[in-house]
């Protein structure tokens, strides 16, 4: 389990938030997931604790609360979506549109 933290400066750092985590437990692992073409930080990470009471006192104490000017978004992280079932029939038809297309102009 692990919780989402949105509405982050650009500017935080891993350190950063490890240290303001902290102050609610022991904090196993921080993501700070960056653009893939600019390398740019995306706004938000996602925090792992050691305990579920832990990370509920974290939710509960930072959600709202600003931060480096900014007011933060905190939850529970929803797991990742299956994101292969969704290229299925949709992007095989739209791939032939986009041939189509470049071919009458």
């Amino acid at each position: 389990m692990s919780i989402y933290v949105g509405n982050l400066s650009y500017e935080v750092t891993q350190e950063d938030l490890s240290g303001v985590f902290a102050e609610y437990g022991s904090v196993k692992r921080v993501q700070l997931p960056t653009d893939r073409e600019t390398g740019r930080m995306r706004g938000f990470a996602f925090v792992e604790m050691s305990t579920d009471a832990e990370e509920t006192a974290a939710i509960e104490a930072l959600d709202g609360a600003e931060w480096m000017g900014r007011d933060l978004k905190v939850n529970k992280a929803k797991p990742r979506e299956d994101r292969g079932s969704s290229f299925g029939g949709g992007g095989g038809g739209g791939g032939r549109r986009n041939s189509n297309f470049s071919n009458r102009y």
